[in-house]
């Protein structure tokens, strides 16, 4: 048996985008999918502790019965249904009363938040650019309303322009949809721009945790996730590849 995650403990409010930052191998992903029920399709378990939703345990539930209380992931890697058009994706993602006024209603939804999916909610979505693909991926997990979205890496292989559309994006769906997010990301700059509180995950573990805007001030973070030294100097790979060492929180 392999332990990936030890004695995380993280809670994420009603109303909240909270953010997971930490470099890759940091067991950021498996939180989620333990959160989600997809860690049991890995062969994987929790073995100790519990997740609790709104007071009730969901450590033991499958997978789809957690997305029916209204916790959706967002996977890593924009995986869709390639050969089925944009609102195909959609609807595929639909998990409501079955009522097509509701389907409607959600679908309009989305494409408020994503004008650009209803010029393509007919095109195939194999033949979308990344940054389509991403804010598809993001529609289809919102399109059921969800209580909580778990969003993995979504800014993961695209342009810095892109990047920043698809956060102001995230930053709409919580506010004018309430919906709460738990973020994980490596671009720890735009994460922190718009989560309220942050999360560092480090080793399977969270070694840091606080405030976005008071972590955005932090020495260890300005170095370690923003690259940036205390003189505001941009480090380099090779300054900072023994970084491990000088981590306060490590030592």
């Amino acid at each position: 048996m392999i332990r990936v995650l030890k004695g995380v403990s993280l809670e994420v409010n009603g109303g909240q985008i909270v953010a997971l930052l930490g470099a890759n191998g940091a067991g950021k992903t498996t939180t989620l999918k333990a959160i989600s029920g997809l860690l049991k399709a890995e062969a994987g378990e929790v073995t100790d502790g519990e997740i609790l939703f709104l007071g009730c345990r969901i450590d033991h539930e499958l997978a789809h019965r957690i997305a029916k209380m209204g916790i959706i992931q967002v996977l890593e890697g924009r995986r869709l249904f390639k050969h089925l058009t944009v609102e195909e994706n959609l609807r595929v993602g639909y998990m409501g009363s079955g009522r097509e006024k509701e389907m409607q209603r959600n679908l309009e939804m989305v494409y408020n938040l994503f004008p650009k999916l209803f010029d393509l909610r007919h095109s195939t979505s194999g033949f979308l650019s990344g940054g389509e693909q991403q804010m598809l991926v993001i529609g289809r997990g919102l399109i059921s309303k969800p209580k909580i979205m778990l969003l993995d890496e979504p800014s993961l292989g695209l342009a810095p322009l892109l990047i920043q559309t698809i956060f102001k994006i995230i930053a709409r769906i919580n506010q004018e949809e309430k919906t709460t997010i738990l973020l994980v990301e490596q671009n720890a700059l735009a994460a922190l721009e718009i989560s309220s509180y942050c999360y560092v995950m480090e080793n399977g573990r969270i070694v840091l945790d606080g405030k976005a805007e008071n972590l955005k001030e932090n020495e260890d973070i300005k170095e370690f996730y923003l690259g940036l030294s205390q003189v505001g100097s941009r480090k380099s790979y090779k300054e900072v590849k023994h970084y491990k060492r000088r981590k306060r929180w490590l030592s």
